[in-house]
């Protein structure tokens, strides 16, 4: 029963979560975060089994909230150029490090919180830290000269004309790539772990593990990209995560996956940090909404994806496959990722 609810709220999360918010109405965007948080707390409150319709519906909501905030890496960089854009995509990311600190610890202070409604405190708790965010979010405004993006906006490209940009797509497929491969292998590890006779506490802790490696070196990310290049770091970020895939695929002991699994995180961070860093040169001002809202649909629904086969396929075939399908993948995106690093200049 678990695993059907489960896998319902999870598809009903994965659909709406990784649609770009430039995907909805251009109004919606300065109030949507706050309505949605606002309904999404309605479902904590209303929800009474987690089979329950308020369940699902809630989760829906908290679905399109995750879709706006995969949107603040972006708008960080609003005004920013060269280095100073690549420090803003990094120290956003920063955020993710805490959260892998604060969430599990507040899930677990917070799940019995409403007597009867096992885990409802701990969504009322997740809402709480959404609101937080709108006093800062409100009074925020686009940097001057904005308003001159809305003047140009006739001189944008068609969207079918950006998507066919090769340094667009080479960024897009670095973003899919890094962060598809990340999700298929972190989705299967901590079942992989167990069925491999690890106890659940060993798998838990892997993943905080895999998390912290993650967002821990974003501090430095930004600062590598603006010495060493966006595109090699991104590079060595790929490098990363097939090295996690060789790590896996040499044993099944508790070092393995472990070792395997900070390796996947830390590639994660310079691929996909320095993917998104892409992206942000690829676009002019004008063409921003479009561009960045089809690169979070392509990449997120990758990643929705992988994590929907990553259980079966580990199921049917077994740890093993699931990481000798990463070598492939790594090493055909490496091909146009280096050749593109190694025609640039070390400092741009």
């Amino acid at each position: 029963m678990l695993y059907r609810v489960g896998g319902e709220v999870a598809r009903a999360t994965s659909i709406v979560r990784y649609a770009p918010a430039s995907a909805f109405p251009r109004h919606v965007h300065s109030g949507g975060e706050e309505i949605l948080v606002l309904q999404g707390t309605f479902q904590d409150e209303h929800g009474d089994y987690p089979a329950g319709s308020y369940f699902r519906m809630g989760t829906l909501i908290a679905g399109f909230y995750s879709a706006y905030v995969q949107s603040y890496r972006f708008a960080a960089t609003d005004g920013l150029t060269g280095a100073g854009r690549d420090r803003a995509i990094s120290r956003v990311m920063v955020g993710g490090l805490i959260a892998a600190i604060i969430g599990p610890q507040l899930v677990i202070w917070t799940r019995n919180a409403l007597p009867g409604h096992a885990f409802a405190g701990s969504f009322l708790s997740q809402a709480m830290l959404a609101l937080l965010a709108v006093p800062i979010l409100l009074p925020l405004r686009r940097p001057a000269g904005s308003a001159a993006v809305h003047a140009t906006a006739i001189s944008a490209r068609p969207l079918a004309q950006i998507l066919t940009s090769p340094r667009y797509l080479l960024a897009v497929a670095t973003g899919v790539v890094s962060y598809g491969l990340m999700t298929f292998v972190m989705t299967a590890a901590p079942m992989a772990m167990v069925g491999h006779g690890h106890s659940v506490d060993s798998a838990a802790l892997g993943i905080q593990w895999h998390v912290l490696a993650m967002f821990g070196p974003s501090f430095i990310t930004g600062r590598l990209m603006a010495r060493f290049g966006k595109e090699r770091v991104a590079a060595v970020g790929l490098l990363l995560i097939g090295g996690s895939a060789l790590i896996a695929l040499s044993g099944v002991d508790i070092a393995h996956f472990w070792g395997s699994l900070i390796l996947l995180g830390l590639g994660w961070n310079c691929g996909f940090i320095g993917a998104t860093a892409m992206v942000a040169e690829c676009h002019s001002p004008s063409e921003r909404g479009k561009a960045q809202g089809a690169n979070d649909f392509m990449v997120f629904g990758t990643v929705a994806c992988a994590s929907f086969f990553a259980g079966s396929l580990l199921h049917s075939s077994g740890w093993s496959t699931v990481n000798w399908l990463v070598l492939p993948a790594v090493a055909f995106m490496l091909v146009p990722l280096v050749w593109r690093a190694a025609s640039l200049p070390r400092n741009r």
